[in-house]
């Protein structure tokens, strides 16, 4: 039976629609298309869950297919890690399978291009082109070589691919249209020569395809039915299919670009350039530093593949980007974990505890469950004594009435073990707390059956003995930016806004002896501080621990202006979990639109407008006094007013007055869009 309309995401409707048209299911092709220059981070799950997801609900075949055309940013390294964390999030592709397998048949279908007029050898400079390019509001200008003898084409392209010229003195342009109102169209460079060693192909070749050319016929070549693509790639349909249209058989499959939104994480950044640049400059350990997002960094940290699959069913796929609030990704955890992890104890910030009644020199071997969410878990063994480590910030003199760990006079009960009361302290000179003595009550113990051990008392308190425990670094991480979207400001750069607490080394923490047999795939729940596990850093009975997450989202108790979502959302809902406001869209991608050109202008003008849709005059009036250097943003919402006057919406005085303020900016773009709509 299939499932109800309802729970389907936009992209499997697609899917039912064309099967429901007659499409047979055997020809359900996916694909997984990473370009190797940088490690997978959390957006890329989101890929991945659906390319690999779609394969196991249909029963078909999935490829992981490598872009690999820029040999000057890949590596075998990130070729490998892609593969280990595919794997590691539990899916198995169908065929492994390299953009570079097809290097010799694109290279064919350039020549047929070439040969057919529709392609060409330009030697101009990329400045020169670019600058060739138009821009959104105005056409492109041919360039002097668009009309090279074919021949002559054909000649420079052999010698290109020979190494007969140094990098970026020609380029393959195909022919299209430089008028097009989609700039992707306006003559797009199919290769250039890039002079550099191939982790595959060697020294063999010298050009190399653009990624719009390579994919969409790779796709054809593997018999690709729907070709999954995030939402920046939407203004490249155009071109996907112009492409396949040169070389299309018809008695062959055709594939179906379609797009969903990317996956972006508050609290972080997503751009592999810009994660390179956090580890080249130092400011994390490497790819797989815990703080990072990336699927390496999260597995270190002791995120499991379930959290992050179970994250991406949640967040679900949209048809626009949004921002998901990180508060998300850390329920998951939390969850899974608190069903998984074994209980254990340990004590990060010690200070010695004596129960001065309790016959010095015994051992007791008590019981401590694994984990009360698992049935059958078991237990295990933690030996008690009269000398024992407990938190420092669990003690407190005089507690008060709402202090409910241990001061004097009052009592607590100790984590499967006695109730104690606190009795006296022993001071250094300078009044800092050297020991705490109290006693305890021997007909407490817990799960003795004694009258005593049903006793209620309002704190339990975790602790280890001191005679039995082992060192342990600890690793306690925050989040790595202090701001929601550090790489969404116009004047300032992402780097800015590093949080310098971000990592808080603890070298002396004191663990239960349990824990001297921990292995790197266990999870652990520390009693009342969170969840941990081994880091790879453990090493010759040194343990290193990683805090994956607190018990508790206590970033949200800290930061009030900041709206966190932590509970989950059906797949049925509307919107996905922490879609922002439209409104507050249009702002953030105003503030990139001065770092855009070209191409990417376009698309970021583009999602401004989709946006506008959405947003009312009340809402948008206000920001019509922005700053006048602020021009992005002014950019933003000058296009959203074209959109409300578009559908309806009179030209108040507000919007004139704000219109005439645009003609008159130095801003190009911003005078053409006030023109436009003026």
């Amino acid at each position: 039976m299939k499932e109800s309309a309802e729970s389907l995401n936009f992209i499997e409707h697609i899917i039912e629609e064309d099967l429901a048209n007659g499409f047979p299911q055997e020809k359900l092709r996916f694909r997984f298309p990473p370009e190797p220059n940088g490690y997978l981070h959390i957006g890329h799950a989101a890929s991945i869950c659906l390319n690999f997801g779609l394969g196991e609900k249909y029963n078909a075949p999935v490829n992981l297919r490598f872009d690999d055309t820029n040999p000057s940013k890949e590596e075998q390294e990130y070729v490998d890690a892609i593969k280990r964390d595919i794997a590691w999030l539990g899916f198995r592709w169908a065929n492994e399978r390299y953009a570079s397998d097809y290097f010799q048949q694109l290279y064919d279908w350039a020549i047929k291009l070439i040969k057919e007029d529709k392609a060409y050898v330009d030697e101009q400079t990329s400045e020169q082109i670019a600058s060739q390019k138009g821009t959104p509001t105005t056409p492109g200008t041919d360039s002097p070589y668009r009309n090279r003898p074919i021949a002559e084409s054909l000649d420079l392209f052999e010698r290109m691919k020979n190494g007969a010229f140094p990098a970026g003195t020609y380029v393959l342009r195909a022919k299209i249209d430089m008028a097009s109102p989609n700039m992707h169209m306006r003559d797009p460079i199919m290769y250039r020569i890039i002079n550099a060693h191939h982790h595959r192909t060697g020294n063999d070749w010298c050009i190399y395809p653009m990624y719009d050319w390579a994919h969409g016929e790779s796709d054809y070549v593997e018999q690709v039915s729907h070709s999954l693509c995030t939402l920046e790639f939407k203004a490249h349909r155009e071109l996907y299919d112009w492409y396949l249209d040169q070389i299309y058989d018809t008695s062959l499959l055709r594939p179906k670009q379609r797009e969903f939104a990317r996956r972006n994480l508050s609290y972080t950044v997503m751009s592999k350039r810009k994660l390179l640049e956090l580890v080249q400059n130092k400011v994390v350990s490497g790819w797989d530093d815990p703080r990072m997002p990336t699927i390496s960094g999260l597995r270190r940290r002791g995120y499991t593949p379930t959290a992050i699959r179970k994250f991406s069913d949640l967040a679900g796929i949209a048809k626009r980007d949004n921002v998901t609030d990180v508060s998300l990704l850390e329920f998951c955890v939390r969850e899974d974990l608190n069903k998984s992890a074994t209980r254990v104890m340990a004590v990060l910030n010690p200070v010695k505890l004596v129960i001065t009644n309790y016959p010095e020199g015994q051992t007791e071997l008590l019981q401590l469950e694994n984990n009360p969410e698992a049935a059958n878990s078991g237990t295990h063994e933690v030996p008690f004594t009269r000398e024992l480590f407990i938190e420092r910030e669990d003690f407190k003199e005089d507690g008060g009435k709402n202090f409910f760990r241990l001061s004097l006079g009052a009592e607590v009960r100790l984590k499967s073990a006695y109730i104690i009361k606190g009795e006296s302290v022993i001071k250094d000179d300078f009044g800092n707390i050297l020991e705490i003595h109290c006693t305890y009550d021997p007909e407490t113990r817990s799960g003795s059956g004694t009258t005593g051990s049903e006793r209620k008392v309002k704190g339990t308190l975790h602790w280890v003995s001191i005679a039995h425990a082992i060192n342990a670094e600890v690793r306690e991480y925050d989040r790595l930016f202090l701001d929601e979207a550090p790489d969404a400001h116009e004047e300032k750069g992402f780097m800015e806004f590093i949080n310098p607490e971000s990592l808080k080394v603890i070298k002396e923490a004191y663990c239960e002896p349990f824990l001297a047999k921990a292995t790197l795939n266990d999870k652990f729940q520390f009693q009342r501080l969170g969840y941990f596990t081994l880091d790879p850093d453990s090493k010759d009975g040194k343990l290193v621990f990683n805090k994956t997450v607190g018990l508790k989202d206590t970033w949200a108790k800290q930061n009030t202006q900041t709206p966190v979502q932590n509970q989950p959302k059906t797949q049925n809902q509307p919107s996905p979990q922490g879609e922002r406001k439209a409104l507050n869209e249009i702002q953030q991608i105003g503030k990139k639109l001065t770092n855009l050109s070209g191409e990417k202008l376009e698309t970021a003008m583009n999602s401004i407008k989709e946006f506008a849709e959405e947003v009312t005059y009340e809402e948008l009036e206000p920001l019509f006094g922005t700053a006048a250097k602020k021009v992005g943003t002014r950019i933003a919402v000058l296009l959203s007013v074209g959109v409300l006057i578009k559908n309806g919406q009179a030209k108040t005085q507000a919007i004139l007055d704000f219109i005439e303020s645009g003609k008159a900016d130095e801003n190009e773009i911003l005078r053409a869009e006030a023109e436009k709509i003026g």
